[in-house]
Parts: structure tokens; sequence; C-alpha cells
């Protein structure tokens, strides 16, 4: 039997359990494990196997998917008896479920010199073939020197937030990687959001029609979040909405009001559908959001940070 190691095991005061196991788990041991925990991790750190072999060596790509794939296989078995369970006896089994909140993985971002749109695809990957819950991004903090280190003077916070803003348009938008970036831009703009992004780049799918315009493609407009996107459509039902209601349901008009039509009419003060007026008035907005002064002019020398705006569309996903 491998060597196991068990080494954090977070539990809340409602007994939430998280355990973080490593790659060479042995697979009784994982199994065992899974029955007693709600989530599990076997973190991949970095984005390659080069870069394993780089800053890893005595981790590889396949020690890692491996336990990863045993994980996920289980906890879709799991889930498969529970529902053949309740289906046929009409109650759900006493026995313990395997990992039932699921399986995470987490990605050290800026130590290697992986592109955005690599770890994109990587965890686009990872949410397709393994079922993965959660990935989550943690920017490089540089502790120490080291010849294959990078020199960083700061963490990369606002990459790390690009990376979890994007991470939602996967997960719940419906959106690709390959839509996100391309190999001619393989990063995320340090400036927008990549919803926001995403759709100048993209201005023949606007303006949308509010009050026709379906689920999906709700979700292409920046400003209309999941929850917003379910409450536009069941409030259409009773009438022809307008910007009002809009604000009402939750989007967030600073960022939609370029990209819809209510009734087939623009916002007030939009007169024309131009990309670099909206852009314009997308950065003004954004930036407004940091403490003092209230806009500042983009400078190519300072570190850019997150805004609050930027943590805000992290935590809750409202794009």
């Amino acid at each position: 039997m491998k060597p196991f190691l068990f080494y954090e095991m977070n539990i809340n005061l409602i007994g939430y359990i998280h355990a973080k196991t490593i790659p060479g788990s042995s697979p009784e041991l994982i199994n065992k494990l899974g029955k007693l925990v709600d989530r599990m991790s076997i973190n991949i750190e970095l984005p390659s196997n080069d870069s394993l072999k780089l800053l890893a060596p005595e981790k590889s790509k396949t020690d890692i998917l491996k336990p990863m794939k045993y994980v996920s296989d289980n906890i879709h078995a799991s889930h498969a008896l529970l529902q053949e369970s309740s289906r046929i006896f009409h109650v759900k089994p006493k026995k313990e479920q395997f990992v039932p909140a699921g399986q995470t993985t987490q990605l050290i971002v800026g130590a290697t010199p992986e592109t955005d749109l690599k770890i994109m695809k990587l965890s686009e990957s990872l949410y397709q073939k393994i079922k993965l819950k959660r990935v989550y991004y943690s920017a490089y903090i540089s502790v120490n020197q080291d010849k294959n280190l990078p020199s960083l003077n700061t963490p990369p916070l606002l990459r790390e937030n690009r990376l979890y803003q994007a991470d939602w348009l996967l997960r719940y938008y419906g959106f690709k990687a390959d839509e996100l970036l391309d190999e001619q831009n393989p990063n995320f703009n340090t400036l927008l959001d990549p919803k926001c992004e995403w759709a100048l780049r993209n201005l023949k799918f606007f303006p949308l029609e509010i009050n026709t315009a379906g689920y999906y493609a709700l979700l292409r407009v920046p400003g209309v979040g999941v929850i917003s996107a379910k409450r536009i459509i069941a409030a259409r039902r009773n009438c022809k909405l307008t910007f009002e209601h809009l604000k009402k349901l939750g989007v967030v008009l600073k960022r939609a009001i370029y990209f819809i039509v209510c009734d087939g009419k623009y916002y007030s003060h939009i007169h024309h559908f131009n990309q670099s007026f909206i852009q314009t008035n997308l950065l003004y907005s954004e930036r407004q959001s940091l403490p003092s002064p209230s806009y500042e002019q983009t400078s190519l020398f300072d570190t850019m940070l997150p805004t609050k705006g930027d943590k805000i569309k992290c935590l809750t996903g409202n794009l």
C-alpha cells in the first residue's frame, strides 16, 4: 500500500469537512477517507508537465490526474447508487456518500510562463473530463530566490482575479476558453473583465433585445448574471421590460446599457453603437470603483491591482 499524506482537514461549525490529499495516495485510503469527508482536493499546483518537472520534479501529470480520475469515478458511482436507491425505495440510503460536495484543485498563477489561455483550457478540460466542482487560482508570492523562479515585486493579484472571473464564465455562463482567448490574444485584459472584453470583440452579437433574447444570449450581456437573467425571463411574461425594471431585477446597468435595447430603444444617453465609445465609458466606470481618486488616467508604469468591482465579481460571479 502506498504511503498516504493527509495534511489538512478543515471543519466548520456545521460539520463541513474538506480533505486535501497528495499525488500517489493509496486508492484504498482515498476510498475510506472519501466516505468521511464532504469535499476532497488533489492540487495540481502548476499548469503543465514541463513546469512540474522544473519546480516540482517529484510530481508528474500522471501521478496527479490518476487519483483525481479515481475520485471522480467514485463520486459518479456514489451519486448513481443514491439515485437508484431513491427511485426504488423512495428514501435516501443511510450508507455514506463518497465526497458529496465534489472535488476541487488549485493552480499557482505566475510562477511559470504559461499563458492565461493555457490555464483556462486546462481548467475547461478538468471541468469536462473529471467533473471538478471548482478550480482555485492562487497568485504566486515570491518568498525565496531561485534561478527557476521569477522575480516579482508584487503577486499577480489582478491576473488571479481575471482567471476567477473567466472561471465563472466557463462554469455558469456557457462560454468556452477559445471564445475568451486565442493564440493572438493569449492573456486577459488588465483593464476590463473577460466578459466585457469578449463583448467588445463581438459587437455583431449586440445590441440585444432584452424582451425577446433567450437565456444564454442574456448571459452574454455584461452586467447580466445568472440570477438576473432568470428574473428577466420570468418578469417579461407579464409586461414589456424597461431599463427601470432591469435595475430592480439586479442588472448592473453601468455595464449592460451599452449592449441592450428595451422594446427597440437604447438607454437615454446612448446615441450610437460604437466600440471606442463603449470601451471608453466602460473603462471609466470600472476605474471609478477605486477608493481614491474616483477616476485616474491609466499609467503604463503603475502596478495594476484588482478594483473593488473586480473582487465583487469574483465572489458573486455577477459578470
